[in-house]
């Protein structure tokens, strides 16, 4: 992997760039779409790359591991030719997902034994584990395996699985070195930093991380209910240390203006539930605000559902129609505004990259951030 900056903003942290893996380049900042199960839900691979114009999207180790298993996935020749996609891919570890069972999950040095949502049938993950099925996954970039706390955590409890992550990173590193990519290219493996809402903590884990010397790096433990403004000062924080000259990604962020503010704060990558899983609540993320679509105020708005939308969908379906198909429980409705969502977070960062190489980026967010906020 390789990756160039191409313009900083002189009154941010915000850079633009390119990242070139095995399956294509990456313009940064970049948004991934989630593709848990091998899918981003109620989205065809075509509409994903031919209309949202995705450069690169999330699969989850977790879930793939349970289904379809890796032992198809290496029948296939990877998730790229299994799901049809030839565009770049990046796996999580499986770290958050094994995080959220956490009334069916132990941790221990070894790994975390977890309790499968699916069946129940009990299940080890290792740091090594977790390699040899992101490689049997196929991923350009993958994610080491880590220990995460949610947000407020004892000091003891933050420090701890800081610790076991940095750990586990050292045989994340030993096993890839030790197992060969299977299909052809290199994978990238990515650290992640850990410590919870701790300055100390973080300072310390990003120093580590920073000296592990990784062609990319990731900020994990955020995006778990914790303040915006915690947010913001911990990413502040890491991305001082960080190293300026690697991408850096950061986990499971967020709304739209979230993603703004920490793009000025240094981050290029970025991943979240958030515009597939709103979309099919019938919340439509645009330029003026979000658009709650159950809302009355739409049942005779017959104008195009987003003026401002760069898919087919804004022009071809009006706010009343899409209104009626969530009134009427059609799931056609739920496809409509996952697509639109997702177009609308590819547009998000493209044209803060515009902005960025414009010279105007922190202006331009200062305006439109709080428009992005507003409740339509």
């Amino acid at each position: 992997m390789n990756f160039q900056i191409e313009q900083s903003d002189t009154h941010s942290k915000a850079r633009a760039g390119e990242i070139t893996t095995a399956h294509g380049k990456i313009q940064t900042p970049i948004f991934m779409p989630v593709g848990t199960v091998a899918s981003v839900k109620s989205v065809h691979q075509r509409e994903l790359r031919d209309d949202i114009k995705a450069q690169i999207i999330l699969g989850n180790t977790y879930h793939l591991y349970l289904r379809p298993g890796i032992e198809i996935l290496n029948k296939a020749g990877g998730l790229h030719k299994f799901m049809n996609w030839d565009l770049p891919i990046l796996t999580d570890s499986g770290g958050f997902q094994v995080y959220s069972l956490s009334d069916r999950r132990k941790v221990s040095e070894e790994g975390v034994r977890f309790k499968s949502h699916i069946d129940g049938s009990y299940h080890m993950f290792s740091p090594e584990y977790s390699m040899e099925i992101q490689r049997n996954i196929g991923a350009d970039i993958i994610m080491a395996f880590d220990e995460l706390t949610g947000i407020p955590a004892q000091y003891k409890d933050a420090k701890r699985a800081m610790n076991v992550t940095h750990r586990w990173l050292e045989r994340c590193k030993t096993w890839l070195n030790e197992n060969p990519s299977l299909y052809g290219y290199e994978q990238t493996l990515y650290p992640i930093v850990q410590g919870n809402s701790f300055h100390d903590l973080r300072k310390e884990s990003a120093e580590y991380i920073a000296n592990f010397g990784a062609e990319g790096n990731a900020i994990g433990g955020l995006s778990v209910g914790e303040p915006e403004d915690v947010m913001y000062e911990i990413t502040d924080l890491v991305t001082e240390i960080l190293p300026k000259e690697k991408p850096r990604y950061l986990m499971g962020v967020g709304t739209p203006w979230n993603i703004l503010e920490c793009i000025a704060l240094g981050i290029d990558q970025f991943d979240c539930v958030m515009p597939t899983r709103n979309a099919r609540n019938g919340m439509l993320f645009t330029w003026n605000g979000v658009m709650n679509m159950k809302n009355a105020k739409w049942k005779d708005d017959f104008t195009p559902l987003d003026e401002l939308g760069t898919s087919y969908v804004d022009s071809e379906y009006s706010k009343a129609y899409v209104r009626h198909l969530f009134i009427s429980d059609e799931y056609l409705g739920k496809q409509i505004a996952s697509v639109h969502n997702l177009a609308f977070y590819l547009d998000l960062v493209r044209t803060a990259r515009k902005h960025i190489l414009d010279g105007d980026f922190t202006q331009w967010k200062n305006q439109v951030v709080p428009k992005l906020r507003q409740r339509l």
